[in-house]
Parts: C-alpha cells; sequence; structure tokens
C-alpha cells in the first residue's frame, strides 16, 4: 500500500534518504508544484474568473492563445522567478529564454514547460495539463559564471534530472520523475498540498488500446496505418485481439490514461507538412513524457529513434512522437524500419 505522505515529504525522502535529489532541485520541484496548484484554481473556476475563450495573440509556433494559455505561462514564470534555483526558463508559448534576473546566486537549473496542454479542450470542460522539464545547466569553466544562453537548454532528454506534469481533470495529478520510478500525487484541496496517491507506476508491456487522431489518417505514412489497420482488424486480423481507440486531444490526458492503465500514444508524421518532422515540441512535450514513460516501463521513439537521444537543434524543435506500451511502439518502430 501507498504510504500517504506529501510532496515535500516525498522530495526531502528522495533528498536525504535516497540520495536522488539535491536540496536545490528539490525546492525548484516544490516551486513548481506551487505554480500547478495556482494553475488549477485558475482551471477550476473557469468562466467564473473569466478566463476562458480566446486572447488577441500568438505564440511562437503562429498558434492563436487562449487567456489560460497566458495565464498559466505567467504564473509559471513569477513562481520561478525569484527562487535561486533556476538559471533561465523557456516555454513553448514564448519566443526566446528567460533569464532569471541575477539578485541571488545563478541557479544551476533550466526548466521547460508547455503550460496547458490540451488548449483545444479548456472551454468544453475536458482534461488539461501543465507538462515541465528540468536540465542542468552546463559550465565549461567552474571558476565563472557564463551568461545563459538558448544554447544551454539544447541537450537531448536523457540529459533531464527531472520532468513530470499535472493533469488537471476530475482531481488534480501532479506525476513526476527524477530518474528512479514515477510517483503520481493528488491534490487535496482541504489541506492545499499534493499527497502519494502511486509509486513505482508500471506500463503493461501489452495492451488493447491505443490513442490517434483517426481524422489524419488519410495523411499518415504506411507504417503508421499499417498498424492501425492491424488494430481495426480486430480479432479476426493478424494481431488476433480487439483494439479500442481513445484520443482525448490533450497529450497529458492520453499519456495519464497510458501510465495508469496501459496504451500506445501515436503523433505521427504526416504528408500535409512533409518538411516538419511532426507536430509536437520536443523539448516542452516528448521529452518530459518519453522519460516518464521509459521510467514506467515503457518505450518511446520517432519510429526510427528513442526520443530521449534526439540532439536538438533549436529550442521549438518539433518531433513525431509514438510512445507507451513497450511491445507495441517496438512493434510500430519494427513496421517503420523496413521502409
Amino acid at each position: 500500500m501507498t504510504k500517504r505522505i506529501s510532496l515535500t515529504r516525498y522530495l526531502v525522502e528522495q533528498q536525504r534518504v535516497d540520495g536522488h535529489i539535491p536540496g536545490d532541485l528539490r525546492l525548484l520541484l516544490e516551486v513548481v508544484a506551487r505554480a500547478c496548484k495556482s494553475i488549477s484554481q485558475a482551471v477550476n473556476k473557469g468562466d467564473l474568473g473569466g478566463v476562458l475563450g480566446v486572447a488577441d495573440t500568438e505564440n511562437v509556433q503562429g498558434e492563436v492563445q487562449k487567456q489560460l494559455d497566458i495565464i498559466a505561462n505567467e504564473v509559471l514564470i513569477e513562481a520561478n522567478e525569484w527562487g535561486g534555483h533556476l538559471a533561465a526558463m523557456a516555454s513553448e508559448e514564448m519566443d526566446s529564454i528567460y533569464v532569471v534576473p541575477n539578485r541571488f546566486p545563478q541557479g544551476e537549473y533550466l526548466l521547460m514547460f508547455d503550460p496547458l496542454d490540451g488548449s483545444s479542450n479548456i472551454d468544453v470542460n475536458v482534461s488539461i495539463g501543465t507538462i515541465f522539464s528540468v536540465l542542468k545547466k552546463g559550465n565549461d569553466n567552474p571558476d565563472t559564471i557564463e551568461p545563459v544562453c538558448e544554447q544551454d537548454f539544447l541537450q537531448p532528454g536523457s540529459q533531464q534530472v527531472a520532468a513530470g506534469y499535472c493533469v488537471y481533470g476530475p482531481q488534480t495529478t501532479l506525476v513526476l520523475t527524477v530518474g528512479d520510478g514515477v510517483a503520481m500525487f493528488t491534490l487535496d484541496r482541504e489541506q492545499g498540498s499534493f499527497v502519494l496517491t502511486r509509486e513505482n507506476v508500471q506500463i503493461p508491456a501489452d495492451t488493447r488500446e491505443f490513442a490517434i487522431n483517426m481524422s489524419n489518417m488519410r495523411h499518415w505514412d504506411a507504417p503508421v496505418k499499417r498498424y492501425v489497420d492491424e488494430c481495426l482488424a480486430g480479432k479476426d486480423g493478424p494481431r488476433g485481439k480487439d483494439f479500442n481507440m481513445r484520443w482525448v486531444a490533450s497529450m497529458v490526458a492520453d499519456v495519464h490514461r497510458i501510465l495508469t492503465r496501459g496504451g500506445v500514444f501515436l503523433y505521427p508524421w504526416d504528408k500535409r507538412e512533409p518538411d516538419k518532422p511532426g507536430k509536437l515540441r520536443l523539448m516542452y512535450e516528448a521529452n518530459p513524457m518519453s522519460w516518464l514513460v521509459e521510467q514506467a516501463g515503457g518505450a518511446a521513439t520517432n519510429g526510427r529513434q528513442r526520443i530521449l537521444d534526439i540532439q536538438p537543434t533549436k529550442l521549438h524543435e518539433r518531433v513525431s512522437v509514438m510512445l507507451g506500451s513497450k511491445n507495441e511502439v517496438d512493434r510500430l518502430t519494427s513496421y517503420h524500419s523496413t521502409l
């Protein structure tokens, strides 16, 4: 049975007892969790808080922003601005990095986040979430403090020191890894704190569920179409079993379901924009989610390569994503290798 302890106590144990994280990283994760609680409150108020609807702005990708996109981004910036644990932040909603004001000794961590994943679901009251990733800032000369630049963020996902997401649904749940498995924390609204409700989360290697936007089927590459066709053929097809399709249009919600009961999530390359390697952002979405999935025994690839091994070349790089139950991801990857 999982011990009902607070997120703070869990992180303290990770720091003091297990020695997995240093004190500054623990404090940083606590600040991120507090920011997620504030975002959760804004989401829960909905129209009562006047936060729904479209803003008159676009993000760096040219996507129309929701009011809550902007609010969530500001909450995360302001919460982490003065803690002293960070050197800089990067957000899916911002053109460039945000260097933390130098009022303290410069922090050694870099925080990246998608402040509100699944924005299309905001106004219809469907689960959305916040995704975050933490890297350690490199320093070629330990005797000097080097200015932070965009290049510092361009590290493969295998270099992450913490990653997680917070899903705002019927419950507000924070899911976290610091490289020692995956733990889930549920927000106790009466106490105002996240409480550990699941630890050592494991994704079944096999599944009967897949998540993909079927409306794009005509644009898919052959390996993805082959995989989905086989799933749809059910027990009379080559897979010999029936599959169910799930699609929330919120990566946080779809991945949370996979971590909870298994499945596979696909957001593949398609022919509409052949020059783009994919739709999802490598560093704000794919890397943190892939690490969580791998830490829970699953797998994550772009069809040909492990996502966590991809070397980013720019801040808002995109990637094709296939993650979840290991045997299904391996099958998809094998289909791509035969091209």
